[in-house]
């Protein structure tokens, strides 16, 4: 991904925070199960892409999560074992939530939702 720093200092403050906060947000989808880690790594990877060449190249560098980001930032898709997990958490935490959600209309959305990401999970192209 190339890298295009935005001049507006405002912009770039608020991008470098949202990504600060994205990242925050991985680490806590490292521990729980239930919350995705990869995408907020994305989600950082690309705010940095836009404010900061140095945080950028810290969240694509790192030993343990990198690869996966830059692959999927450069268009070459998730791993297939990042696909099935993704999807196998997903829809248990969907099923246990449905199973505890009383509110009938939520029970219809919760699942339709689960579908649509997991056709946006399904239809990347797969690494590795």
């Amino acid at each position: 991904m190339k890298i295009k720093l935005v001049k507006n200092k405002a912009l770039r403050i608020l991008l470098i925070a949202s990504g600060f906060f994205s990242v925050g947000l991985g680490i806590i989808g490292a521990i729980l199960p239930v919350l995705p880690t990869t995408p907020f790594l994305i989600l950082a990877a690309i705010c940095f892409s836009y404010s900061s060449e140095k945080f950028y190249n810290k969240i694509i560098s790192n030993k343990y999560f990198g690869k996966n980001v830059k692959d999927y930032l450069e268009g070459r898709g998730i791993p297939m074992k990042a696909k099935i997990a993704a999807v196998s958490i997903l829809w248990i935490s969907i099923g246990i939530s449905c199973w505890f959600v009383q509110v009938f209309w939520l029970r219809l959305l919760l699942p339709a939702l689960a579908l649509f990401i997991t056709w946006f999970i399904v239809k990347e192209p797969t690494s590795g």
